[in-house]
């Protein structure tokens, strides 16, 4: 037998056993297809071996809701503030936040009454950014705290720029690609009707308090109720409770046609041309520039991520991205109609360093300008001598990829990635791991 989705087709299947939770019944799933599919979804970590459960059943519901509520363009209704004011802590942190100059919308995601989940949406007057945070607990108060630090996780109030406008295009917000990045890192787009003032039903309370058992077993009630199994993998390892559980029908995070067209181990033939960019030549960059597209991989998809790469932060790698890396390509093999193109998209994306926008912008001008020579003094007054010595750098091949690092397939100077390897061997030192 052979996995068709696993980087390594010589060992056959690699699969982990899972206990079906209405039967106890086990049951094996291939690694290849929990990576594809689920990623870390359903992952967590407790004190207990419920409380590890309950939360990873709670991140199932949060982010089946958030992906039902984004693809059908579903109006929540607002909760009242009179509810909001009985918790001080949370109160508190959306009047910060209103102060800095944030709209804070606060709605329940509970559709009704049925999902124990909440919805956060900030609106960005500077910018007409919209991002919306989910999430989730049986008890009311945890899955309001859980919307609001979700909004915030890893992110200081400046960074709260740059999400995008709401859309209008419901096929576009609906389709696969736009979920992935709401899944990644919320920055997909959320369509306007989402923001109408009439919700799609009427607010209910709701709050399913008890035990860290009563509420996992309330849970799994809840979800088998809908007709999907639950299969759960307890891990108690180095004495920390962990879980990891999949449900088929609501915990994918990928459509199950990925498996066959849209293969995510597309990316291990790639990696050795992609850890190595700057050698590449021209051709070179162009022949990868057309796999790429070939290949159809979403614009918004972190290239790091896509290769298995855990990058260091501060680093191009991080935060560098597939529309990004393909006008960089371009760039380097002198395609200008595709250096426009992704111009275009980085100016409509804009979740990037300024910087790096700015020095984008003035390539695409010194491109449509054709003879930019009379145009120097005035690009220069607009840009600064800096990023117009970048663009220029660009264009002329002199620099490239923004003097990207060459990690190489032994990823040398990454490291993050090294450290994450180094753990990995102390807890599984019986793995070679490379």
């Amino acid at each position: 037998m052979v996995d068709r989705n696993s980087g390594t087709q010589k060992r056959g299947v690699c699969a982990l056993p899972y206990t079906r939770h209405r039967d106890g019944e086990a049951v094996y799933f291939p690694v290849a297809v929990l990576g594809s599919l689920y990623v870390s979804n359903g992952m967590a970590a407790g004190n207990t071996v419920n409380e590890a459960r309950t939360q990873a059943l709670s991140e199932v519901l949060e982010r089946y809701v958030k992906f039902d509520v984004i693809r059908t363009a579903r109006c929540l209704p607002d909760i009242p503030q009179a509810v909001i004011d009985g918790y001080p802590t949370v109160a508190q942190g959306i009047a910060e936040l209103r102060a800095a100059g944030f709209s804070i919308l606060v709605k329940d995601a509970s559709l009704g009454g049925i999902y124990p989940v909440v919805n956060v949406t900030l609106l960005n007057p500077h910018d007409q950014g919209c991002f919306a945070s989910f999430g989730a607990h049986p008890q009311f108060s945890v899955a309001l705290e859980r919307a609001l630090t979700e909004l915030l996780q890893g992110r200081g109030l400046d960074a709260l720029n740059g999400f995008h406008a709401p859309g209008f295009d419901l096929e576009e917000i609906a389709d696969a690609s736009n979920l992935e990045i709401h899944f990644v890192d919320s920055s997909g787009i959320i369509s306007w009707e989402f923001l109408r003032a009439i919700p799609d039903e009427p607010w209910r309370a709701w709050n399913h308090p008890g035990s860290t058992a009563e509420e996992f077993e309330w849970l799994c009630g809840l979800i088998e109720g809908k007709g999907h199994d639950i299969y759960i993998a307890d891990y108690d390892d180095l004495g920390v409770y962990g879980c990891r559980i999949v449900v088929p029908g609501m915990s994918e995070i990928y459509p199950v046609d990925d498996l066959e067209w849209d293969n995510p181990s597309a990316a291990n033939g790639l990696r050795p041309a992609l850890l190595n960019l700057p050698a590449l030549d021209s051709e070179a960059c162009l022949d990868l520039l057309d796999q790429l597209e070939n290949l159809g991989v979403a614009d918004q998809q972190r290239v790091a991520a896509w290769i298995g790469l855990a990058a260091d932060p501060d680093t191009l790698w991080h935060d560098l991205r597939i529309g990004e890396l393909k006008t960089l390509l371009a760039l380097a093999g002198e395609d200008h109609e595709a250096v426009l193109a992704g111009c275009d998209w980085i100016r409509q994306f804009e979740h990037m360093p300024v910087e790096r926008q700015r020095v984008y912008r003035c390539i695409s001008d010194l491109l449509r300008l054709d003879d930019a020579e009379p145009y120097l003094t005035s690009l220069n007054l607009l840009y600064g001598e800096e990023t117009l010595g970048v663009a220029q750098a660009h264009l002329d091949g002199t620099q490239r990829f923004f003097h990207l690092s060459a990690p190489g397939m032994a990823l040398q100077g990454c490291d993050l990635h090294q450290r994450l390897l180094q753990a990995y061997r102390k807890v599984s030192p019986w793995l070679a791991v490379s």
